[in-house]
């Protein structure tokens, strides 16, 4: 049999800001979990290779695969289900996974007929046992992770257990993927992912629930031993670690660290930490293994907003770690949540004057959004005096409010929106974030910024 793996084309936010797109990670292991099985499969990057649903069609038609797989974010997830109806046109069966389907499995198989099934969380083995019960070697309804239409019913079988040991996940199949179209400035661009699971449970975030609480990381060598297939093989110069939280174990940081050192890879790279996770020893560790940047989930200036965030963190450790990294000159990229249930707005001007006193390199305001899967989605669904405003998913896209709150001192959609507008131009047109720009001379980054800016305010782009 022979699977067709797409990731379907999106009207992309981050696209259109710095003109680069991410390998699809999550189908490239899939890819090679089912390589190894012996199963054909083929991967199809439609944002990458800028492709429209036409040209998606006309490969399905010429190379016939016997299965189309999709995965989608939230605000993307009607994208990937564009993908599938065609498929199902040509007799195809439909496959999807990812965070939003693995959430919504049950109602995605209710309301689009032309979905034959759901694979739930980790994805690696549960797509290779499919594989194998769709050419009659096993049951569907015998494969953990998955939910499937049996008829008029749909059927979810158990949850799969995590992969225990994540070193024994054969490395994504770049080889199927367009490497040459990723690209950061100069520079080839690849994302890597060295652990899974986050201990924490904020409560806007699903992480914990997909991918479990227990936290489990690849061995630092195996680690290395990806980073330097990408460089020999595809000559990559720039990476992402895609972790939750790269310095949760702070020992195993260290140690990928080291092996960088070790080996002389010539990397630039990027991680998202938490401010209770880092140490100055471990920044400069990281500072002399190439780490150029480091994204903090700051979230608010309101210790009382953190607090109902369960985001486990305070205002004196954001103050702390964002001194402790400038001191070993490295950028930051600070993220803050505007409309949390319990914002006021006094609590968002709070947020507003901190990001500007934290002066990280850069700042991203976004809107609270419930996703499925999140706690947060399940309290506002349940909530009497709260409720969404809309279930159409392209509009979780986190500069539109999708929910609003009926207690006398919520913002309204309008008023969050509107702030979130200002808390940009109150960041990005201060005399001390323009001197930052001239000063360590990012001129063309500043002018992508600057434009992406505009977009915005003009109301014209998506995430």
């Amino acid at each position: 049999m022979r699977i067709l793996l797409v990731f379907p084309p999106s009207v992309s936010a981050i696209l259109n800001i710095l003109g680069t797109t991410s390998p699809p990670l999550g189908l490239a292991y899939l890819a090679s979990s089912l390589e190894r099985a012996g199963v054909n499969v083929k991967i199809l990057d439609a944002q990458a290779l800028n492709l429209s649903l036409e040209e998606i069609e006309r490969e399905i038609r010429v190379w016939k695969p016997d299965v189309v797989g999709v995965t989608g974010a939230t605000p993307a997830c009607f994208d990937a289900l564009r993908v599938l109806e065609i498929a199902k046109n040509y007799g195809a069966k439909t496959v999807v996974g990812g965070p939003h389907f693995s959430f919504t499995d049950v109602e995605t198989l209710e309301n689009y007929p032309f979905v034959d099934f759901v694979v739930r969380g980790e994805g690696e083995e549960t797509v290779v046992e499919l594989m194998r019960a769709l050419e009659g070697s096993g049951e569907v309804s015998e494969v953990l992770g998955l939910t499937y239409r049996d008829g008029e019913n749909v059927r979810r079988n158990q949850d799969r257990p995590l992969i225990k040991n994540i070193d024994s996940i054969p490395f994504p199949a770049f080889h199927l993927l367009p490497m040459n179209r990723y690209t950061f400035g100069e520079h080839h661009y690849a994302t890597v992912m060295t652990s899974r699971g986050c201990p924490y449970g904020c409560v806007f975030c699903a992480s914990s629930k997909l991918f479990g609480k227990r936290w489990r990381g690849r061995s630092p060598e195996n680690v290395a031993d990806e980073l330097e297939h990408l460089t020999e093989s595809y000559r990559v110069r720039n990476i992402e670690f895609l972790d939750d939280t790269f310095t949760l174990n702070q020992g195993r940081a260290e140690k990928i660290c080291d092996e960088i050192i070790k080996r002389g890879l010539d990397i630039a790279w990027n991680c998202s930490s938490r401010v209770n996770t880092i140490s100055r020893s471990l920044l400069e560790k990281m500072k002399r293994a190439g780490c150029n940047s480091i994204y903090y989930g700051v979230e608010s200036g309101s210790q009382e907003m953190l607090d109902r965030m369960q985001k486990g963190i305070t205002l004196e450790q954001i103050m702390r770690a964002f001194k402790i990294t400038r001191r070993v000159d490295m950028e930051i990229i600070g993220s803050f949540i505007i409309g949390f249930p319990g914002e006021t707005i006094n609590t968002i001007k709070k947020t507003i004057s901190f990001a500007r006193f934290l002066k990280p390199d850069y700042a991203q305001f976004t809107i609270c959004t419930p996703y499925p899967g999140t706690e947060l989605f399940q309290i506002i669904e349940n909530t009497e005096n709260m409720q969404l405003l809309t279930k159409d998913w392209s509009k979780y896209d986190a500069l539109n409010p999708v929910f609003t709150i009926n207690d006398g001192s919520y913002p309204s959609s309008s008023e969050l929106v509107k702030w979130v507008k200002r808390a940009y131009l109150n960041f990005y047109v201060s005399p001390s974030f323009l001197f930052q720009q001239l000063k360590k001379k990012r001129f063309i980054v500043w002018r992508k910024v600057l434009n992406a800016f505009k977009n915005y305010i003009k109301g014209n782009i998506r995430v």
